[in-house]
């Protein structure tokens, strides 16, 4: 039952208000659920007490279907508050139950402080300093002085009449990009609000994104989080804010206020001033897993609960993990599934965020025999909530459990993060690039899967209904190689983070063009640049939705490291102190993007048919080889084959055609551009051979031409008078 803010309700009411609380004129409801507890407290504090020496229990009254509730008169925005609950300790049935275990709220909205890293936290018995212990045993430690305050919150802000951007999918470039990273060196933006919500806000952030075009940015986890262990004990702390410790709650580390509602407000206010620009906000969630850990980990909220409802446990009570980070949230569990839905609408319609990126989403769509289900309810729950069905929804089709990668299997409306593009592409311009300056272009993989990229990888998502916009193509992303690092090494180099370079993907489909690292040396450099021009210009002239990692339009690099997750520094901070080459790089990526925005041809909604579209028989789509011959069944198996032009007939939606010119060869090469119906020439808008981008160049007939090596040219089509 909804008990909106203003109406009075009976303190005595022993009906079930909404989960978490819900703050009425005289008081605050309360709504925990703990299906196998014998007791659950609200534990009430004074502000500015971290020890807990003022803390007052108050026993939720009513019981009813597994959730525990009641009302507490006078509690009111602003109270600290958290949760003890009482129950068995049966391990092996996966119920780790300790009254003396102060726990978050997992629907609290706001929380206070951080979560110390001592025997206190865990609910079975460890010994510092690495909190090895008996699992089975049960701690009689009291955590109070240790866990973060929930604390109750308004919902009160101005929003004023900023209306949602609601870009189209076709016309959306996302750029994926973490809080802190943006802003934290940024000299334009005041020095306290640097790596904040304020700091992306600010008007020269504003402005950097909207001159370069992007329309969503996609935020790194902001839900409030606690470090693994091992992490913190070589002083380290996890950066990317994969380990969640609150579903509802926004990180206040990435708050310039101090106080938990200034830190809400700040958080809104930055939604609020991106809207205003016409950039929407994609949040990156992680419902897969949470900070707990495994069995032995700390018991900070869900384990203490109700394990055996949040998490997906096996015969003996021990995590079944298909995450990798020692537990899995049990989304076959109808409460679950309403947590995350619950959850996902706060952000919605709380903050007005614009869509969400789905963390590890397999783990989220396994049912009750850990299999992988397309039609799982929570799936099915997304797609006809009246909230978050009119929201962008991505997915990332994988997870580390079995048969965990299930790249375009999900259905509509999600779209997924197409890794086959990212490898595809890589593999054209950077690894079979590289077997051809060794002269062995013959091992190569050809043209015919970066041509099936570019179309919009109608191969992965041309089922069910999906369309091209199902596939958010990308190079690289927060974890792996930035574009710099993609070009620039061989092998990974993640010594700083304390794991002796065992963390991180060896296959990274990398090349370091001939020497490994930073070099002064100007050949090396030339190629190296060019190269990441190539990468740029596939990824933004192709179908489907372009993904920019933060700091590839300007160079950024993360020297080496492909999962630099823990490192809060220099590696993972953007430098804005650009040099020549960084400069005309960001005038590149701002080029390539108005580009993709100008020209509609380069940014389709469905998938290309090879049908005609013109009278004269022109297809939307034809590919043609180096001498402007239509490609032959033969030219897509060999292997040699380096030259590829693409026309898009833009006949069908009435806009301008286009030419573009892959040439993935070692050398400069004689092109032959093609002949067909109703163009007279074609006018060249960009070449990857420039450092930075050029006037259009004149009208040329159909014809040879020079094209450079291993380089892009796209042309405007004009048509015959």
């Amino acid at each position: 039952m909804d008990h909106p803010t203003g109406t009075r309700v009976s303190s005595d009411t022993d009906l079930q208000p909404r989960p978490g609380v819900t703050v009425v004129d005289n008081g605050t409801f309360f709504s925990v659920y703990a299906a196998h507890a014998e007791a659950v407290y609200v534990c009430l504090f004074e502000a500015g007490d971290t020890a807990g020496v003022t803390e007052r229990r108050v026993p939720l009254p009513h019981r009813t279907h597994g959730w525990w509730h009641g009302f507490v008169e006078g509690v009111g925005p602003g109270q600290r508050y958290n949760l003890r609950v009482d129950g068995p300790w049966s391990p092996h049935d996966g119920h780790r139950h300790n009254v003396n275990k102060l726990l978050i709220d997992p629907y609290a909205q706001a929380l206070e402080g951080d979560v110390a890293l001592t025997e206190e936290i865990y609910a079975h018995t460890v010994e510092a300093p690495e909190m090895t212990g008996d699992d089975e045993i049960r701690s009689g430690l009291d955590s109070r002085a240790c866990v973060p305050r929930c604390v109750v919150v308004s919902d009160e802000f101005e929003w004023s009449i900023v209306p949602r951007p609601r870009h189209q999918l076709s016309s959306t470039v996302i750029y994926e990009v973490h809080v802190k990273d943006l802003t934290r060196l940024h000299p334009d933006v005041p020095e306290h609000l640097r790596g904040t919500y304020a700091g992306m806000a600010h008007p020269v952030v504003v402005h950097h994104l909207r001159r370069l075009g992007v329309t969503a940015v996609e935020l790194l986890p902001v839900n409030a989080l606690f470090s693994e262990p091992h992490l913190l004990r070589e002083g380290l702390i996890n950066h990317w804010g994969y380990n969640p410790l609150s579903y509802f709650a926004p990180n206040p580390a990435y708050a310039a206020a101090t106080d938990p509602q200034g830190v809400v407000d700040e958080f809104k206010g930055m939604v609020k001033a991106l809207h205003e620009a016409g950039i929407e906000v994609i949040l990156d969630v992680v419902y897969n897993h949470t900070c707990e850990q495994g069995v032995d980990g700390a018991c900070l909220s869900w384990r203490g609960i109700d394990a055996k409802t949040y998490y997906r446990l096996d015969e003996r009570g021990v995590d079944v993990d298909v995450t990798g980070c020692g537990n899995t949230l049990d989304l076959s569990e109808p409460i679950v599934v309403q947590m995350v839905l619950d959850s996902l609408r706060h952000w919605v319609q709380a903050y007005h965020v614009d869509g969400f990126r789905f963390d590890l989403a397999v783990a989220l769509a396994r049912g009750p025999q850990h299999d992988y289900d397309p039609h799982h309810p929570f799936l099915t729950a997304l797609r006809s909530d009246p909230v978050l069905s009119r929201v962008k929804l991505i997915a990332e089709p994988w997870d580390l459990g079995i048969h965990g990668w299930r790249t375009g299997q999900f259905p509509p409306p999600f779209s997924e993060w197409n890794d086959r593009f990212r490898d595809g592409t890589r593999a054209f311009w950077l690894t079979d690039l590289n077997l051809a300056h060794r002269g062995e272009s013959h091992f190569g993989h050809g043209v015919r899967d970066v041509a099936t990229r570019l179309a919009g990888s109608e191969d992965i998502f041309g089922a069910n209904d999906r369309g091209a916009t199902a596939s958010i193509n990308f190079i690289t992303a927060h974890d792996g190689f930035s574009l710099t690092d993609l070009v620039s090494y061989d092998h990974k180099h993640n010594e700083a983070n304390r794991e002796g370079n065992r963390d991180g993907t060896n296959s990274n489909r990398s090349w370091n063009h001939g020497l490994e690292g930073p070099t002064d040396t100007r050949a090396v450099n030339l190629l190296r640049r060019r190269s990441m021009r190539n990468l740029l210009a596939t990824l933004l002239f192709s179908t489907g939705v372009p993904m920019i990692t933060a700091g590839d339009e300007m160079g950024h690099t993360r020297q080496g490291n492909n999962n630099p997750y823990c490192q809060d520094n220099e590696i993972t901070w953007l430098n804005w102190d650009l040099e020549k080459w960084q400069r005309d790089l960001l005038e590149t990526a701002r080029f390539l993007v108005q580009l993709r925005r100008e020209y509609p041809a380069l940014r389709q909604q469905h998938f290309f048919r090879g049908e005609p579209v013109n009278s004269d028989g022109t297809a939307d789509i034809t590919w043609y080889d180096v001498h402007g011959h239509v490609m032959q069944p033969h030219r897509w198996s060999d292997p040699s084959t380096r030259t590829l032009q693409m026309f898009v007939n833009g006949a069908r939606s009435h806009h301008r055609s286009m030419l573009l010119v892959l040439h993935g060869g070692s050398g400069a090469r004689d092109v032959t551009l093609p002949s067909p119906a109703g163009v007279r020439g074609y006018r060249l808008l960009w070449d990857s051979m420039w450092n930075r981008p050029g006037d259009p160049g004149s009208v040329n007939p159909p014809g040879i031409v020079t094209i450079g090596a291993s380089s892009v040219r796209v042309h405007l089509a004009v048509d015959e008078p």
